[in-house]
């Protein structure tokens, strides 16, 4: 499949080549990307064409609407063609190029005209119809000549962003962008249908599946194939929003082969305009992009965030104004059905689990996700995975109907593949259980993670988190273990030397104590102190605190006694600034101490070092 994927966008590749001198190479995607989508069609419908043209007379007589549904039953698909034209007729007659194409465009029923004009593609045809370089010939000619009625959806989805990606690249517009490599979404898709293996195999079941970031299409296409493989006779009915046209159309086109509602596929800003307000969803998946302001949804946002609080998508708070991630995700928890419940499946890079101080807005969205107990797992995935950023990335999955065993609880996999990494450099293992090689680098693609077997790739991070257990790949904390208090401790700013001295003495053993700003000594006088703002420090105390392999809820004063007064027995907390923090150091959790080497170890290497600079120095100078 792989193979196949690459020699059919290398072919369509190749017919931009054609374009060069008339179109700059930033545009080239503008041409390429509709007249694939048109291809496409086009030998999909081969079969049926006939069938159609001759079944036309018969419904003449009927409404748009009308002819259209009866039409597209002769196809066998959600879209017909009735124009006398395919790509072999448009090739066979050169002189009338321009005008036969339109004449085959406007034979598509009503939902695939639409497509086309997300893709402005009608003012290209009469650019291109130049007879001086028969330019919109050459590149109709090409693609009628690239078969693609062999491919399945998985490969024409392959196919669509591997050329998007290419033209991102040419244009510099990869800053943000990135496509979820098929792999990754199988994953997903594998670890959110996880849970609902029993119910979903049940006879005549109908779900749900929504991505608000849908892109192409590509996160819809793999769930509803991973339902059907669970069981034939499912139906899951797919719903989608992307902001950029050409992705839209893609996306809308793949929907119609496959026999899906196109009218489930919105398009527009999801922040600024919500496609489909009044729905909720049985699953949910996203890859939103990485790292990308929503300056210009700015204003609707806020407003919806003072105006309506909790009861619109953001109550929670706003992330920075340079990453939405989190908005995305709120957008989406708004969307879980409340009785029967949701699962979602979302991928972050870094960010989302640690930016932001206690009391600001990414830790507030973390501590309400949490507090509600909707945060079931987070996987930590290999770098270099996906086509235009080689940074580290996390599958975030939630739910508000977590299984009794893991109520209460976040389970983190680490599938990095690092440990494997050491263990086959120091020749323990021959193989690295999370991700391969790839054979040719896609953009910063140079890993994937393997689908077969349940010892390595995709089996062995469903069958991780299927498990729920502890070992080397697997921590499992209580909620309450990512909560902080974030404390600001005073001291103060003391009169004269004296009496600090022997405060410092009387409060050391215990004569003499200061609480909220305020010395109480042995007689019951007070003193009120004024803070050293200096001095003044802040200390993030966590919620548990960890005994023996257990975890016990523990106080800010009793963490204050404990690690901080006998270092600064004159200091205070100032209760008044105390605020509630979440985080998630995913890193610091799987950290393993590695003991320094020997002393003698080191010196012996550096010996020998020295003698072998010594030797070359000698021969030199010899």
């Amino acid at each position: 499949m792989l193979n196949n994927f690459k020699e059919k966008a290398n072919l369509i590749w190749k017919v931009a080549d054609l374009l060069r001198g008339d179109y700059k190479q930033s545009d080239y995607g503008k041409i390429i990307l509709p007249m694939t989508v048109l291809r496409r069609l086009d030998c999909v419908l081969a079969p049926t064409k006939q069938k159609v043209l001759d079944y036309l007379p018969k419904v003449q007589h009927l409404s748009e609407r009308a002819k259209d549904l009866t039409l597209n039953k002769v196809a066998g698909f959600n879209f017909h063609n009735c124009s006398k034209f395919d790509f072999e007729k448009l090739k066979a007659d050169p002189g009338n190029i321009a005008a036969n194409l339109r004449n085959y465009i406007n034979g598509f029923s009503a939902n695939v005209r639409e497509i086309i004009e997300y893709f402005d593609f009608d003012k290209h045809i009469d650019r291109m119809d130049d007879p001086k370089t028969d330019l919109l010939y050459l590149v109709v000619k090409s693609f009628a000549d690239i078969g693609l009625s062999d491919m399945d959806s998985m490969e024409m989805g392959y196919v669509f962003e591997e050329l998007i990606r290419r033209f991102a690249e040419q244009s510099n517009e990869t800053a943000g962008e990135h496509f979820t490599p098929r792999e990754v979404i199988k994953l997903m898709v594998n670890v959110l249908f996880n849970a609902d293996r029993d119910i979903l195999t049940k006879e005549g079941i109908v779900k749900t599946l929504y991505d608000p970031a849908c892109g192409t299409g590509g996160m819809l296409s793999i769930g509803e194939m991973h339902l059907k493989s669970l069981n034939p006779e499912a139906k899951l009915e797919v719903f989608g929003q992307e902001i950029n046209p050409e992705s839209y159309a893609i996306c809308k086109s793949d929907m119609l082969i496959k026999g899906q509602n196109p009218d489930n596929i919105k398009f527009g800003n999801t922040f600024t305009v919500d496609g489909l307000p009044d729905e909720k969803f049985d699953y949910m998946l996203s890859n939103p992009p990485f790292g990308v302001d929503w300056k210009k949804a700015q204003k609707v946002i806020k407003e919806e965030y003072e105006n309506l609080g909790f009861a619109g998508r953001f109550g929670a708070g706003l992330p920075r104004i340079n990453d939405g991630s989190l908005l995305f995700l709120q957008h989406m928890l708004s969307k879980m059905k409340p009785e029967d419940g949701s699962r979602i499946g979302i991928v972050f890079n870094g960010s989302p689990l640690f930016t932001g101080q206690a009391g600001n807005g990414e830790s507030n969205i973390r501590k309400w996700i949490i507090e509600n107990d909707w945060l079931e797992a987070i996987i930590a995935l290999p770098d270099q995975l996906f086509y235009n950023t080689g940074i580290s990335t996390y599958i975030w999955i939630l739910t508000n109907k977590k299984s009794p065993e893991r109520k209460g609880k976040i389970q983190l996999i680490n599938a990095t593949g690092k440990k494997d990494e050491e263990l086959i450099e120091q020749g323990k293992r021959n193989f690295n259980r999370f991700w391969e090689k790839m054979a040719r680098s896609l953009g910063n693609k140079r890993k994937y993670i393997p689908e077969n077997g349940e010892d390595r790739g995709i089996g062995f991070i469903t069958k991780l988190y299927g498990d729920f257990q502890e070992n080397e790949f697997v921590k499992i904390y209580p909620n309450a273990f990512f909560g902080y208090w974030r404390v600001t401790v005073e001291r103060p700013k003391w009169e004269n030397e004296e009496l600090k001295n022997e405060a410092l003495k009387k409060l050391k053993n215990g004569t003499w104590k200061i609480e909220n700003g305020k010395l109480i000594k042995e007689n019951g006088e007070t003193v009120k102190l004024k803070p050293n703002t200096e001095l003044r420090d802040y200390e993030n105390i966590p919620f548990l605190r960890e005994e023996k392999g257990k975890f016990i809820r523990q106080t800010i004063e009793e963490y204050f006694e404990r690690e901080v007064k006998p270092h600064v027995p004159d200091a205070w907390i100032d209760h008044n600034k105390t605020k509630i923090g979440y985080e998630i150091n995913f890193t610091k959790y799987f950290y393993e101490f590695k003991p320094l080497r020997p002393l003698e170890e080191i010196r012996a290497e550096i010996l020998e070092l020295e003698q072998e600079v010594f030797e070359l120095i000698k021969k030199v100078l010899e």
